[in-house]
């Protein structure tokens, strides 16, 4: 690891996310009109509301108009296409943002590739995903990009790291490998079929988590000076019966072996937020390059 790297320490996501939005607020300023990211909630869902609050004021910081939709729950498949492909249809409609979870008779993976590609701003569309293969990762899943960025906060050089991705879903764990190796680092990718995660996550440069098991990752699966990017969000109840949000990592055992590492709550998700406006700015200069505006 180069010696240019910043200190090492907790990487606070509120202080990578604020350079952000104000990267978007400087290209917000230099346009004389931009459309509206439209929020779709289906159904009512306490949590979806709250990544919803976050994302609205995420907008606003940025700059971006924000509109919430909350679609009745019983809505069938046919009629959310419909509803999604008038949007992709309206000039006013700058992104369209499709919450998860959506009820269970419907098809996320269906939904998602009804939004057109250059409205995608969660880079959800399978399209938007398969773009990452051939390392066009400027739309890229917000939560994999966090974690890039993150990563580049360290000031280490990412050519060559070694990097360990525990978790290979779909929006997170696959994408985020994809778009490290167009960064030029070298991905191990394990999974709950893998024999022995630790084997491989000791040997890591830095090590990315995105399971779902509380305090998956201990002290004795990283080595000294690792970066530790905890993607997870758990609810665990505590001995008094209170309930908090916890990560994928021990983060107080493995801060003491960690070079760096996310806390949770605080780390990568502040940043996937602000990520998201970012695409927005992207999504728009695609626009205008496909002579949807001028």
């Amino acid at each position: 690891m180069k010696d240019s790297a910043r200190a090492h320490g907790d990487l606070v996501g509120q202080e990578i996310a604020a350079k952000i939005l104000d990267e978007c607020v400087a290209y917000r300023t230099q346009q004389s009109g931009i459309g509206k990211l439209v929020s779709v909630s289906i159904g009512h869902n306490p949590s979806v509301a709250i990544y919803v609050r976050n994302q609205a004021r995420a907008a606003a910081l940025a700059g971006l108009p924000f509109d919430q939709q909350v679609w009745n729950g019983e809505i069938g498949q046919d009629e959310a296409k419909q509803l999604i492909q008038s949007m992709n249809d309206d000039p006013s409609v700058l992104g369209i943002i499709l919450q998860r979870p959506v009820p269970e008779h419907l098809n996320i993976r269906s939904l998602q590739s009804a939004i057109h590609p250059l409205k995608d701003v969660e880079g959800m569309n399978p399209a938007s995903i398969g773009n990452i293969v051939y390392s066009d990762v400027a739309l890229a899943p917000c939560t994999a990009a966090a974690s890039v960025e993150l990563i580049k906060s360290t000031g280490l050089d990412l050519q060559g790291l070694e990097i360990v991705v525990i978790g290979h879903s779909e929006i997170v764990g696959k994408p985020a490998a994809m778009m490290l190796m167009a960064e030029g680092a070298t991905v191990t990718v394990c999974h709950h079929m893998t024999r022995s995660v630790a084997l491989h996550s000791r040997r890591a440069d830095v090590v990315v988590v995105a399971v779902g098991i509380p305090h998956f990752l201990g002290p004795d699966m990283i080595k000294p000076g690792a970066v530790v990017i905890d993607i997870g969000i758990n609810q665990i109840e505590g001995s008094d019966g209170t309930r908090r949000i916890v990560g994928d990592v021990d983060t107080d055992a493995v801060r003491e072996i960690a070079g760096w590492i996310t806390p949770v709550p605080g780390g990568v998700g502040p940043v996937t937020v602000a990520i998201l406006m970012r695409n927005a700015t992207v999504a728009h200069q695609r626009q205008i390059a496909a002579g949807w505006m001028e």
